[in-house]
């Protein structure tokens, strides 16, 4: 990350086409994934690797996975959510894969089917796996610890599990941990707060990433608050597509042109080309005439004089 200051990762391949009806066909899912790519974007979270049945607008992974390793400069993320799925995403050559553990146990058995130990035990599974492959075909693995502020079925959830549980997966072998706003709940002080007990707890190095949502607006406040605890790389989604089917009221994903134009204002570095970013949006809202996509940047449009790398800072 020499060259950038904020790794912006692109969740919405992923957790954007899952929470919608409309299931976008492979070849829209490749045009849009390389038009980010030569947009400038280096992280794209491209699918899940979860069964067909429960998800069918993943069914197409493997193949999303093998196309998007072709494009250069582009790390290939995918969900996963137990071994097989783990096992199912390395063999597709997968350069980083995340697997959710929710903090809300309810959650837990609604979205991964299984309890805490249960997937406490997969991801044993898995990094157990991992240790027996040849350095160059071992993906990172990042446990996420997701609904970590917050469940919109159990309510509160306690950062004294979410840090046990931090705690725990990287006892397991998980290469880094990364904090989930899965409903929209979390504000600044409360991300702030739980990104310096963990850090204290899994180390500064291990705690690098941060999920966030805009279900109360509070999306790009977090990803701020996030930004000065040193947090360096954060999801969104291309026109706030997204959600989790499984948490009932979590509406989508902070924008990723928003994201961007935030950053870029600020004189942050992403390596993202946001007028390129945009037409990206155009080009998705073609493929998917029926859904409806958010953000601010691009319906009212850059300002008057926009010019990329600290626009709006002092003269």
């Amino acid at each position: 990350m020499s060259d950038i200051d904020v790794l912006v990762s692109e969740v919405g391949p992923r957790d954007g086409l899952q929470s919608i009806d409309t299931i976008m066909s492979t070849s829209d899912k490749k045009k849009w994934i390389k038009a980010e790519a030569e947009a400038g974007v280096r992280e794209i979270e491209v699918g899940s690797f979860v069964p067909p049945k429960l998800l069918p607008q993943m069914a197409d992974t493997s193949e999303i996975v093998e196309y998007a390793k072709s494009l250069p400069n582009l790390t290939v993320v995918a969900l996963v959510p137990n071994f097989m799925g783990a096992k199912n995403a390395i063999d597709a050559g997968v350069d980083k894969m995340c697997l959710p553990l929710s903090v809300s146990e309810t959650h837990s058995q609604a979205n991964l089917r299984k309890t805490h130990d249960e997937v406490l035990e997969e991801i044993r599974k898995i990094t157990e796996y991992l240790n027996t492959l040849d350095k160059n075909k071992r993906p990172e693995f990042e446990g996420n610890l997701s609904t970590a502020f917050g469940c919109t079925i159990e309510g509160k959830v306690s950062e004294k599990d979410v840090i046990s549980l931090a705690v725990k997966m990287m006892e397991l072998g998980c290469d880094e941990v990364g904090l989930s706003d899965t409903t929209g709940y979390a504000n600044p002080t409360q991300i702030k707060r739980l990104i310096r007990l963990l850090k204290q707890e899994v180390g500064a190095n291990n705690l690098s990433s941060m999920h966030l949502h805009n279900t109360r607006g509070l999306g790009l406040a977090n990803a701020l608050a996030s930004l000065e605890e040193g947090i360096t790389t954060l999801d969104s989604s291309l026109g706030g597509i997204g959600g989790c089917p499984f948490a009932p009221g979590a509406s989508g994903n902070i924008v990723t042109e928003d994201l961007v134009f935030m950053l870029d204002s600020m004189g942050l570095k992403t390596g993202i080309d946001l007028k390129a970013l945009m037409e990206v949006n155009r080009m998705v809202k073609t493929c998917l005439p029926d859904e409806e996509l958010y953000g601010f940047t691009v319906d009212s449009g850059l300002p008057k004089g926009y010019s990329e790398g600290g626009w709006g800072l002092a003269d």
